[in-house]
Protein backbone atom coordinates (compact mmCIF):
# COMPACT_ATOMS: atom_id res chain seq x y z
CA UNK A 1 0.00 0.00 0.00
CA UNK A 2 1.29 2.97 -1.06
CA UNK A 3 2.08 5.89 1.85
CA UNK A 4 -0.27 8.79 2.12
CA UNK A 5 1.90 10.84 0.17
CA UNK A 6 1.63 9.09 -3.08
CA UNK A 7 -1.60 10.43 -4.66
CA UNK A 8 -0.29 9.62 -8.51
CA UNK A 9 -0.14 6.15 -7.71
CA UNK A 10 -3.44 5.83 -6.21
CA UNK A 11 -5.10 8.03 -9.72
CA UNK A 12 -3.40 5.92 -11.61
CA UNK A 13 -4.80 2.91 -10.07
CA UNK A 14 -8.15 4.50 -10.18
CA UNK A 15 -7.74 5.56 -14.21
CA UNK A 16 -6.60 1.73 -15.36
CA UNK A 17 -9.82 0.34 -13.64
CA UNK A 18 -12.29 3.03 -13.64
CA UNK A 19 -11.56 4.65 -17.16
CA UNK A 20 -9.89 1.86 -19.03
CA UNK A 21 -11.48 -1.13 -17.32
CA UNK A 22 -8.69 -2.94 -16.49
CA UNK A 23 -8.82 -6.15 -13.88
CA UNK A 24 -7.60 -5.73 -10.44
CA UNK A 25 -5.10 -8.48 -11.66
CA UNK A 26 -3.65 -6.48 -14.99
CA UNK A 27 -3.23 -3.36 -12.26
CA UNK A 28 -1.29 -5.31 -10.01
CA UNK A 29 0.66 -6.81 -13.45
CA UNK A 30 0.97 -3.30 -14.45
CA UNK A 31 1.95 -1.76 -11.21
CA UNK A 32 4.34 -4.84 -9.73
CA UNK A 33 2.06 -4.89 -6.81
CA UNK A 34 -0.64 -7.52 -5.39
CA UNK A 35 -3.78 -7.96 -5.88
CA UNK A 36 -5.05 -6.57 -2.69
CA UNK A 37 -3.16 -3.75 -2.96
CA UNK A 38 -4.99 -2.72 -5.64
CA UNK A 39 -8.23 -3.48 -4.02
CA UNK A 40 -7.00 -1.71 -0.98
CA UNK A 41 -5.57 1.72 -3.06
CA UNK A 42 -8.88 1.31 -5.40
CA UNK A 43 -10.79 2.06 -1.67
CA UNK A 44 -8.38 4.82 -0.38
CA UNK A 45 -9.08 6.70 -4.15
CA UNK A 46 -12.58 6.57 -2.81
CA UNK A 47 -11.90 7.54 0.53
CA UNK A 48 -9.76 10.49 -0.48
CA UNK A 49 -12.30 12.43 -2.81
CA UNK A 50 -9.64 11.22 -5.95
CA UNK A 51 -12.63 8.66 -7.28
CA UNK A 52 -16.30 9.82 -6.69
CA UNK A 53 -18.95 7.07 -7.95
CA UNK A 54 -22.52 8.49 -9.04
CA UNK A 55 -25.44 6.27 -9.64
CA UNK A 56 -28.11 7.05 -12.16
CA UNK A 57 -31.07 5.25 -12.15
CA UNK A 58 -32.52 5.76 -15.45
CA UNK A 59 -35.92 4.65 -13.83
CA UNK A 60 -36.01 8.23 -12.15
CA UNK A 61 -36.97 6.61 -8.46
CA UNK A 62 -35.98 8.81 -5.32
CA UNK A 63 -34.45 6.00 -3.00
CA UNK A 64 -34.26 8.18 0.27
CA UNK A 65 -38.01 8.89 0.42
CA UNK A 66 -38.90 5.30 -0.71
CA UNK A 67 -36.38 4.32 2.91
CA UNK A 68 -37.77 7.15 4.73
CA UNK A 69 -41.50 5.88 4.01
CA UNK A 70 -40.99 2.36 3.65
CA UNK A 71 -39.99 2.62 7.76
CA UNK A 72 -42.02 5.32 8.92
CA UNK A 73 -45.23 3.31 7.05
CA UNK A 74 -44.04 -0.58 7.88
CA UNK A 75 -44.33 -1.22 3.96
CA UNK A 76 -42.45 -3.88 2.02
CA UNK A 77 -41.85 -2.16 -0.57
CA UNK A 78 -42.05 1.11 -1.88
CA UNK A 79 -41.45 3.00 -5.49
CA UNK A 80 -41.26 7.06 -5.41
CA UNK A 81 -41.10 8.47 -9.00
CA UNK A 82 -38.24 11.15 -9.04
CA UNK A 83 -40.44 14.29 -10.07
CA UNK A 84 -38.99 17.21 -12.06
CA UNK A 85 -40.97 20.68 -13.42
CA UNK A 86 -41.44 19.32 -16.89
CA UNK A 87 -42.41 15.68 -15.82
CA UNK A 88 -46.22 14.34 -15.44
CA UNK A 89 -46.36 12.60 -12.05
CA UNK A 90 -49.16 10.37 -13.02
CA UNK A 91 -47.34 9.24 -16.12
CA UNK A 92 -44.34 8.40 -14.29
CA UNK A 93 -46.17 6.42 -11.15
CA UNK A 94 -47.97 4.31 -13.57
CA UNK A 95 -44.25 3.51 -15.20
CA UNK A 96 -43.20 2.69 -11.64
CA UNK A 97 -46.11 0.65 -10.98
CA UNK A 98 -46.32 -1.19 -14.12
CA UNK A 99 -42.54 -2.19 -13.30
CA UNK A 100 -43.33 -3.27 -10.24
CA UNK A 101 -46.34 -5.01 -10.84
CA UNK A 102 -44.18 -7.14 -13.71
CA UNK A 103 -41.38 -7.71 -11.25
CA UNK A 104 -43.76 -9.12 -8.82
CA UNK A 105 -46.63 -10.93 -10.88
CA UNK A 106 -46.37 -14.70 -11.10
CA UNK A 107 -47.46 -16.84 -13.57
CA UNK A 108 -50.25 -18.82 -12.26
CA UNK A 109 -51.50 -16.42 -10.17
CA UNK A 110 -54.81 -13.74 -9.51
CA UNK A 111 -54.27 -10.26 -8.94
CA UNK A 112 -56.78 -8.29 -8.56
CA UNK A 113 -57.69 -4.80 -10.18
CA UNK A 114 -59.71 -2.08 -8.87
CA UNK A 115 -60.09 1.19 -10.66
CA UNK A 116 -58.98 4.82 -11.47
CA UNK A 117 -56.46 7.02 -13.22
CA UNK A 118 -53.60 6.05 -11.19
CA UNK A 119 -54.14 2.24 -12.50
CA UNK A 120 -55.01 3.48 -15.81
CA UNK A 121 -51.37 4.96 -15.95
CA UNK A 122 -49.90 1.65 -14.78
CA UNK A 123 -51.95 -0.59 -17.43
CA UNK A 124 -50.87 1.73 -20.13
CA UNK A 125 -47.27 1.18 -19.15
CA UNK A 126 -47.95 -2.87 -19.20
CA UNK A 127 -45.93 -3.86 -22.32
CA UNK A 128 -48.37 -5.56 -24.96
CA UNK A 129 -46.65 -8.69 -24.75
CA UNK A 130 -48.72 -11.38 -23.65
CA UNK A 131 -46.86 -14.78 -22.15
CA UNK A 132 -47.93 -14.39 -18.64
CA UNK A 133 -50.52 -16.63 -17.81
CA UNK A 134 -52.38 -14.93 -14.84
CA UNK A 135 -56.03 -14.42 -14.10
CA UNK A 136 -57.20 -10.31 -13.57
CA UNK A 137 -60.02 -10.31 -11.07
CA UNK A 138 -62.04 -7.00 -10.08
CA UNK A 139 -62.36 -6.00 -6.88
CA UNK A 140 -65.23 -3.78 -7.28
CA UNK A 141 -68.34 -3.69 -9.77
CA UNK A 142 -68.53 -1.33 -12.91
CA UNK A 143 -68.11 2.15 -12.09
CA UNK A 144 -70.71 3.76 -14.29
CA UNK A 145 -70.43 7.28 -12.20
CA UNK A 146 -67.10 7.76 -13.86
CA UNK A 147 -64.92 7.91 -16.81
CA UNK A 148 -65.27 4.54 -18.54
CA UNK A 149 -62.00 4.39 -19.57
CA UNK A 150 -61.20 4.05 -15.96
CA UNK A 151 -63.46 1.78 -14.93
CA UNK A 152 -62.40 -1.53 -13.19
CA UNK A 153 -64.39 -3.73 -15.96
CA UNK A 154 -62.01 -1.81 -19.14
CA UNK A 155 -59.07 -2.28 -16.76
CA UNK A 156 -59.58 -5.63 -16.11
CA UNK A 157 -60.02 -6.69 -19.62
CA UNK A 158 -56.62 -4.23 -20.68
CA UNK A 159 -54.50 -5.64 -17.77
CA UNK A 160 -55.18 -9.13 -19.07
CA UNK A 161 -55.09 -8.29 -22.40
CA UNK A 162 -51.44 -6.97 -22.54
CA UNK A 163 -50.20 -9.76 -19.99
CA UNK A 164 -51.85 -12.22 -22.42
CA UNK A 165 -53.89 -13.41 -19.20
CA UNK A 166 -57.40 -14.50 -18.28
CA UNK A 167 -60.04 -12.50 -16.91
CA UNK A 168 -63.00 -12.53 -15.09
CA UNK A 169 -66.36 -9.67 -15.49
CA UNK A 170 -68.65 -8.51 -12.24
CA UNK A 171 -71.71 -7.89 -13.52
CA UNK A 172 -72.64 -5.56 -11.47
CA UNK A 173 -72.50 -1.56 -10.72
CA UNK A 174 -69.65 -0.38 -7.61
CA UNK A 175 -72.42 2.25 -6.32
CA UNK A 176 -75.87 1.89 -5.81
CA UNK A 177 -78.76 3.91 -4.57
CA UNK A 178 -79.93 1.79 -1.80
CA UNK A 179 -78.67 -1.20 0.46
CA UNK A 180 -81.44 -2.99 -0.52
CA UNK A 181 -80.63 -3.16 -4.13
CA UNK A 182 -76.85 -3.53 -3.41
CA UNK A 183 -78.64 -6.64 -1.66
CA UNK A 184 -80.15 -8.04 -4.68
CA UNK A 185 -76.90 -8.20 -6.36
CA UNK A 186 -75.19 -9.67 -4.14
CA UNK A 187 -77.30 -12.71 -3.54
CA UNK A 188 -76.99 -13.52 -7.40
CA UNK A 189 -74.73 -16.44 -7.29
CA UNK A 190 -72.18 -15.08 -10.24
CA UNK A 191 -71.42 -12.03 -8.67
CA UNK A 192 -70.57 -14.04 -5.20
CA UNK A 193 -68.32 -16.29 -7.00
CA UNK A 194 -66.56 -13.41 -8.96
CA UNK A 195 -66.27 -11.88 -5.48
CA UNK A 196 -65.21 -14.60 -3.57
CA UNK A 197 -62.72 -15.52 -6.33
CA UNK A 198 -61.57 -11.84 -5.98
CA UNK A 199 -61.28 -12.41 -2.47
CA UNK A 200 -58.32 -15.24 -2.72
CA UNK A 201 -56.23 -13.39 -5.21
CA UNK A 202 -52.63 -13.12 -4.10
CA UNK A 203 -51.81 -9.64 -5.60
CA UNK A 204 -53.96 -6.50 -5.67
CA UNK A 205 -53.44 -3.07 -6.90
CA UNK A 206 -55.64 -0.28 -5.88
CA UNK A 207 -56.13 3.30 -6.45
CA UNK A 208 -56.30 5.57 -3.99
CA UNK A 209 -58.90 8.10 -4.13
CA UNK A 210 -58.98 11.33 -1.29
CA UNK A 211 -62.19 13.27 -0.59
CA UNK A 212 -63.41 15.93 -2.51
CA UNK A 213 -60.56 15.31 -5.48
CA UNK A 214 -62.12 13.82 -9.09
CA UNK A 215 -63.60 10.72 -8.95
CA UNK A 216 -64.04 10.06 -5.34
CA UNK A 217 -66.22 13.62 -5.33
CA UNK A 218 -68.26 11.39 -8.27
CA UNK A 219 -68.57 8.49 -5.95
CA UNK A 220 -70.25 10.23 -3.32
CA UNK A 221 -72.62 12.42 -5.72
CA UNK A 222 -73.48 8.90 -7.29
CA UNK A 223 -74.52 7.34 -4.04
CA UNK A 224 -77.80 9.51 -3.95
CA UNK A 225 -77.75 9.88 -0.57
CA UNK A 226 -80.62 11.70 1.44
CA UNK A 227 -80.00 14.73 3.67
CA UNK A 228 -79.81 12.73 6.96
CA UNK A 229 -77.16 9.98 5.13
CA UNK A 230 -75.07 13.06 3.88
CA UNK A 231 -74.93 14.70 7.31
CA UNK A 232 -73.77 10.89 8.98
CA UNK A 233 -71.21 10.97 6.13
CA UNK A 234 -69.53 14.20 6.39
CA UNK A 235 -69.56 14.08 10.69
CA UNK A 236 -67.40 10.88 10.04
CA UNK A 237 -64.71 13.10 8.83
CA UNK A 238 -64.20 10.88 5.25
CA UNK A 239 -60.24 11.59 4.34
CA UNK A 240 -60.14 9.21 1.09
CA UNK A 241 -61.40 5.91 -0.35
CA UNK A 242 -59.85 2.45 -1.92
CA UNK A 243 -62.74 0.52 -4.07
CA UNK A 244 -64.99 2.75 -3.00
CA UNK A 245 -64.53 2.06 0.61
CA UNK A 246 -64.29 5.14 2.41
CA UNK A 247 -61.93 5.42 5.47
CA UNK A 248 -61.04 8.48 8.13
CA UNK A 249 -57.64 10.12 8.80
CA UNK A 250 -56.37 7.16 11.44
CA UNK A 251 -57.56 5.03 8.79
CA UNK A 252 -60.83 3.72 10.18
CA UNK A 253 -63.83 2.24 7.68
CA UNK A 254 -66.51 4.20 7.54
CA UNK A 255 -69.47 2.40 8.10
CA UNK A 256 -73.35 2.82 7.36
CA UNK A 257 -74.91 4.56 4.46
CA UNK A 258 -71.60 5.59 2.06
CA UNK A 259 -70.54 1.96 2.80
CA UNK A 260 -73.88 0.00 2.51
CA UNK A 261 -74.21 1.56 -1.42
CA UNK A 262 -70.89 -0.09 -2.32
CA UNK A 263 -70.57 -3.59 -4.35
CA UNK A 264 -66.92 -4.18 -3.90
CA UNK A 265 -64.41 -6.37 -1.65
CA UNK A 266 -64.30 -4.92 1.66
CA UNK A 267 -61.11 -3.20 3.32
CA UNK A 268 -61.10 -6.38 5.90
CA UNK A 269 -60.84 -8.33 2.69
CA UNK A 270 -58.15 -6.36 1.09
CA UNK A 271 -56.14 -6.35 4.52
CA UNK A 272 -56.41 -10.55 4.05
CA UNK A 273 -54.77 -10.72 0.50
CA UNK A 274 -51.08 -11.34 0.73
CA UNK A 275 -49.55 -8.31 -1.72
CA UNK A 276 -51.44 -5.36 -1.90
CA UNK A 277 -50.35 -2.20 -3.94
CA UNK A 278 -51.54 1.54 -3.80
CA UNK A 279 -51.18 3.56 -6.01
CA UNK A 280 -51.41 7.37 -6.26
CA UNK A 281 -50.06 10.89 -8.10
CA UNK A 282 -49.98 14.65 -6.50
CA UNK A 283 -49.62 16.18 -3.63
CA UNK A 284 -53.59 16.97 -3.82
CA UNK A 285 -53.92 13.22 -2.83
CA UNK A 286 -52.06 13.36 0.94
CA UNK A 287 -54.74 12.57 2.89
CA UNK A 288 -56.38 10.06 1.39
CA UNK A 289 -53.30 8.45 0.91
CA UNK A 290 -52.00 8.94 4.69
CA UNK A 291 -55.37 7.66 5.69
CA UNK A 292 -54.76 4.69 3.07
CA UNK A 293 -52.08 3.78 4.55
CA UNK A 294 -52.89 3.45 8.14
CA UNK A 295 -55.73 1.62 7.44
CA UNK A 296 -53.10 -1.69 7.45
CA UNK A 297 -54.66 -2.47 4.18
CA UNK A 298 -51.13 -1.20 2.27
CA UNK A 299 -47.82 -3.82 1.71
CA UNK A 300 -46.60 -1.64 -1.09
CA UNK A 301 -46.94 2.19 -2.18
CA UNK A 302 -46.04 3.89 -6.15
CA UNK A 303 -46.25 7.76 -5.76
CA UNK A 304 -44.16 10.94 -6.64
CA UNK A 305 -41.69 12.74 -4.89
CA UNK A 306 -44.28 15.49 -4.01
CA UNK A 307 -47.10 13.53 -2.79
CA UNK A 308 -44.09 11.03 -0.74
CA UNK A 309 -43.02 14.44 0.77
CA UNK A 310 -46.15 15.63 1.81
CA UNK A 311 -47.05 12.30 3.19
CA UNK A 312 -44.00 12.76 5.88
CA UNK A 313 -44.84 16.06 6.51
CA UNK A 314 -48.42 15.12 7.11
CA UNK A 315 -47.74 12.52 9.15
CA UNK A 316 -45.00 14.46 11.15
CA UNK A 317 -47.68 16.65 12.39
Amino acid sequence: MPPPRDQQLLVKAARLYYEEGRSQNEIATTLQVSRSSVSRMLTAARERGIVRIQINDPTGRDMDLEAELTARFGLRDCRVAEIHSADRPLSRVGDLGARWLLENLQAGQQIGVSWGHGLQAVVQHIPDEGGLDVEVLPLVGGLSAVDSAISGEELVRDLAGRVGGRYQRLHAPALLTSKAGRDVLLAEPSVQATLDAARRVQVAIVGIGSVGQGSSAALVKAMNLSAEEQARFDAARPVGDVCARFFDAEGTPLAGPSDDHVLAVSLSDLAAIPTVAGVAAGPEKAGGVLGALRTGVLDVLVCDSSLARALLTRDAR
